[in-house]
């Protein structure tokens, strides 16, 4: 194995210069840097990233927790985040807590155990509390995306779910529709519950009526229960004339239900949603959407974790940010214009 003692040797520095220069420390000549690197590469050496992370306190290397890595809305959240770190030399570790409380807390001990500068994460809801808190009792810098904890203070991007539910609904109620109904995710997640409340407020404006027996509460990912959807959609009567979806992964199972059922969409039955599909809305645009941003959520996140990696603010001093980007509104051909 070469060491900093061979490179220093052939090159015919110090120890000490060859250590400087892997490390970017102290005031090193641009011609000696150049000789020592030159070195580097023809003895092939690579550092010894554990001993360099001891010296400089820092591993340069983040961790990105998601909850349904199949969601294209995390998907390209992930790019987003790659991106921002790479463009700041920084290092990607990944996980997907399948919208687990128990698999989360796995991921935590991960991170506080490979010694990550950072953490961003977007978690899986308000039950993360103790998780959070055990991150920031051992002093690791997280920022959380998409949904916020109740008790936790610190930088965060979201969406602005309540907005964006609002404006299905209004949407909806534009194409003649009366009877709409809402499946959503769990009430212990944030976004879920401001769509809610933005689909309920579009209702009262609109002088519609609320009926809860026209709302199914589920998981907004792979542990949602199909059974009890089925047996949801099979209790409405009458069926409604829309239903709005809290995000893709209830849209699609919503729709694979309805199409069971010989239901055509949107002939028969309308549907919204919230969030995009990634490169797939690009193959056959079909779904009405509430679209977020969901690149910019990951290279934003990221530049605020790496940001608040770089101070050295007390937390009494501590001002925490809060980035809410605006969903867009993309209307497609799943809706169906009722007659006045």
């Amino acid at each position: 194995m070469v060491t900093i003692y061979d490179i220093a040797a052939q090159a015919n520095v110090s120890a000490m210069t060859v250590s400087r220069v892997i490390n970017n420390t102290g005031k090193i000549s641009d011609k000696t840097r150049s000789k020592v690197k030159k070195v580097m590469d023809e003895l092939g050496y690579v550092p010894n990233q554990m001993a360099r992370s001891l010296v400089l306190q820092q591993t340069r290397i983040l961790f990105l927790l998601i909850t349904d890595i199949m969601n294209p809305f995390y998907t390209t959240l992930a790019r987003g985040a790659e991106d921002a770190a790479r463009k700041n030399g920084y290092r990607l570790l990944f996980g997907n807590s399948d919208e687990s409380v128990e698999k989360e807390g796995e991921y935590i001990n991960t991170i506080l155990t490979t010694r990550v500068d950072g953490a961003l994460l977007a978690p899986a809801g308000d039950p993360s509390h103790p998780h959070l808190e055990q991150l920031r009792k051992h002093g690791v810098p997280f920022v959380l995306l998409d949904r916020e904890v109740p008790g936790i203070a610190c930088d965060i991007v979201l969406g602005d779910s309540r907005d964006g539910a609002r404006r299905l609904v209004e949407y909806l109620v534009e194409q003649g529709h009366r009877h709409i109904a809402l499946v959503n995710g769990s009430a212990s997640i944030s976004s879920a519950r401001l769509r809610l409340a933005g689909f309920q407020e579009a209702m009262k404006l609109s002088d519609l009526t609320f009926d809860e027996r026209y709302v199914h509460e589920t998981s907004f990912g792979p542990e949602l229960d199909m059974d009890a959807m089925a047996q949801w959609v099979a209790s409405m009567d009458p069926l409604p004339t829309a239903i709005m979806a809290g995000n893709n992964v209830l849209a699609v199972m919503i729709i694979k239900l309805l199409r069971a059922r010989g239901l055509r969409i949107p002939e028969d039955i309308s549907i919204v949603c919230f969030d995009d599909f990634g490169l797939y809305s690009e193959m056959d645009p079909f779904i009405t959407v509430a679209a977020q941003q969901a690149y910019q959520f990951g290279y934003l996140g990221m530049q605020l974790l790496i940001d608040r990696i770089g101070e050295r603010e007390t937390p009494e001093k501590t001002v925490w940010k809060k980035v809410v980007l605006p969903p867009e509104l993309i209307v497609r051909r799943s809706v169906k214009r009722l007659d006045e």
